[in-house]
């Protein structure tokens, strides 16, 4: 890791640059992808499959005997380990669940708010040599309770044509049985505008690489929502002198071997800490079976040296990470400083890992600092909140001089007139 001591506000701003990417020069080529399907459908899906995916398939959609297969398939201790991340995740998000409001706002008003949920999702699992069968229940399992009349799943296959069966019977726990084999940006094509198996949806959640995340951004231009923009993992670990350096170098790697251009960033008021933790980054990384990677990830990462952990804090909330974790002894006091992360971790046996797999919250993060502007996946991501409103005679009384004042003042005469024919009526009553 890079080191920087107690660097000024000029050089922070350069020191915490995320590497950029210009993923709109993605977009002729996805573009050209989003409306091959459009025009094609299922026989470019195929097309596209044996291009990128290098496998030929007869059939788009994954069987109930291959689902049944796979839950067969799967160690017990594995089954068992995704049924009780299943259960956690269920209950901390059933606790989230949104409760009507009714308010009367002045004689004769009242107006009330409901959530309905997004009728028809489509969730994007990522394949490839890590399956990210956690990622298909925190997509699955709140698009669940929300009551998503319609849910598809899409993941690229393997060469011999079969989904990972632990893919599979994580879905399955999430009762999702339209499960496509379908990858990359050809299936946020599909989830755009529909082919003849995959059915369009109205928003499109699920992380990827930048092909995908370039679909996702060209889909919202045709009507599709998404969940949120996306980048590289990242973390960030705020640790004083008491934090063991063990856990924090454990930490570290745990998001450097997510991939060659993973962020991370230590933040320390300790000196020592930070030569320890570079002693522990280097005995534990030369185990792990992806070292490569995460020694890639490393050698772009950064450990600041600040005055004080508040300033670290400060240092944080501005670079916003995805993940933050709080190495530090007075963890509950920091945590009520923190104002831009994604999900934060307090105190020294909260890893990120529990987070990623079955703590209870969703570890579909915004990256990049969007934590600034938005929150991580959630129930509310999978519903939509509407309102209503019912006025009587006594509520035009209440307010109808306010609206067509209001009205006529922003000169929109038609808005002023369906009020004031009302107007007069009631007043004619009386």
């Amino acid at each position: 890791m890079q080191r920087s001591t107690y660097p000024s506000p000029a050089q922070l701003k350069q020191l915490l640059m995320r590497p950029a990417f210009d993923i709109t020069r993605l977009f002729d080529t996805v573009g050209a992808i989003l409306h091959e399907v459009r025009d094609h459908g299922d026989q470019a899906l195929k097309q596209y499959e044996l291009q990128f995916d290098k496998v030929q398939l007869t059939s788009l959609k994954v069987s109930a005997d291959e689902i049944k297969e796979a839950g067969q398939q799967l160690p017990s201790e594995l089954k068992q380990a995704l049924q009780q991340a299943y259960h956690n995740i269920k209950a901390f998000h059933q606790a989230q669940v949104f409760r009507p409001i009714e308010v009367k706002i002045a004689p004769g008003v009242v107006c009330r708010q409901v959530a309905v949920p997004i009728q028809r999702v489509g969730l994007y699992i990522p394949g490839g040599s890590a399956p990210l069968f956690s990622t298909v229940l925190m997509l699955a399992v709140p698009a669940q309770i929300a009551g998503c009349s319609s849910v598809s799943l899409c993941t690229p296959p393997s060469r011999d044509g079969k989904v990972n069966p632990s893919i599979l019977y994580a879905a399955s726990l999430c009762g999702v049985t339209d499960i496509y084999k379908v990858g990359g940006s050809q299936a946020i094509a599909a989830f755009t505008f529909g082919t003849e198996s995959i059915p369009q949806v109205d928003k499109i959640f699920g992380p990827g690489n930048q092909y995908v995340m370039a679909a996702k951004q060209l889909a919202t231009l045709y009507g599709v929502a998404i969940d949120m923009p996306a980048g590289p993992s990242e973390v960030a670990v705020i640790a004083d002198q008491y934090a063991d350096p063990r856990y924090v170098a454990a930490d570290l790697l745990s998001q450097a071997e997510h991939g060659p251009d993973s962020q991370v960033v230590l933040l320390s008021d300790s000196s020592e800490l930070l030569d320890k933790v570079d002693q522990q980054l280097s005995s534990q990384l030369s185990t792990l079976p992806r070292k490569e990677i995460a020694a890639k990830a490393l050698s772009n990462s950064l450990a600041i040296l600040t005055h004080s952990i508040d300033e670290a804090i400060d240092i944080s909330n501005e670079y916003a990470p995805e993940h933050l974790i709080l190495a530090v002894k007075d963890y509950r006091q920091a945590a009520d400083k923190v104002k831009c992360a994604g999900s934060v971790f307090e105190g020294p046996w909260s890893c990120e890992s529990a987070g990623d797999y079955a703590s209870g919250t969703n570890h579909t993060l915004p990256t990049k600092g969007y934590a600034r502007s938005y929150g991580g996946l959630s129930l509310d991501s999978f519903i939509r909140k509407m309102t209503f409103q019912e006025l009587s005679a006594e509520g035009i009384r209440s307010i109808g001089q306010t609206v067509m004042t209001m009205a006529r003042e922003e000169s929109l005469e038609a808005h002023r007139r369906a009020m004031e024919i009302r107007y007069q009526d009631v007043s004619n009553k009386k």
